[in-house]
């Protein structure tokens, strides 16, 4: 038995959670773009 009611309250604190997971991908990814254009041998 489904209760969309409840589904309904959830879906913003999924939408945070996903939002946060996708941030901290974009940290990591531009502090590992920024290391290799610091650190490479030109």
């Amino acid at each position: 038995m489904l209760h969309f009611d409840l589904l309904l309250n959830s879906l913003p604190i999924m939408g945070y959670g996903m939002l946060g997971i996708f941030v901290v991908t974009g940290v990591i990814i531009g502090v590992v773009t920024l290391l290799n254009k610091i650190t490479s041998d030109k």
